[in-house]
């Protein structure tokens, strides 16, 4: 009996060709059991994930719920807010309109009477003592204007004094 190479070859080709049929059956069975645990493994996360996601959830809704709450007291501070400022403007207009008027009444008094010292004239006097009441009030309402302009600074830091040696 002669050998064929090339029937050598065929009978390799069916060795390896079977050996390669049962490594692939081999592989296949082992991922499906990986795929089976990989099933397991989502199935349990799944069972475990789902109730804590709902109570998130809920955690959630009840912030959303309290920051509602919360947005509800911020406008009314505002309001609160508004309504003082409101009140202070107007005390505010109702006691400086008064003082405007009763430190140039005495302003324009005392100029007048200076005047009518002075001048021996009664028709100066009086004039002079509505120009200076007028520069009072003006001078008044410029000093408001700019306070309520500025900001208002913090009292400044009493300096220490050094201690006395003993």
């Amino acid at each position: 009996m002669t050998v064929n190479w090339g029937d050598v070859a065929y009978a390799a080709l069916s060795v390896f060709l079977l050996a390669l049929g049962i490594a692939g059956a081999y592989a296949l069975w082992r991922l499906g059991g990986t795929f089976q645990r990989l099933s397991s493994l989502i199935a349990g996360t799944e069972r475990e994930v789902l109730p804590v996601v709902e109570k998130v959830g809920g955690t959630v809704d009840r912030v959303n719920a309290e920051l509602d709450k919360v947005g509800v007291m911020t406008d009314s501070a505002v309001d609160a807010v508004d309504s003082a400022d409101t009140a202070v403007r107007a005390v505010s207009y109702a006691v400086t309109n008064p003082v405007k008027k009763v430190s140039g009444f005495v302003t324009g008094l005392s100029y007048g009477v200076s005047t009518l010292a002075k001048q021996r004239d009664w028709r100066s006097a009086v004039q002079a003592g509505k120009e200076a009441a007028a520069k009072r009030e003006q001078e008044l309402d410029a000093d408001i204007h700019r306070s309520a302009s500025e900001p208002s600074k913090p009292a400044p830091e009493p300096e220490r004094q050094p201690e006395p040696e003993q």
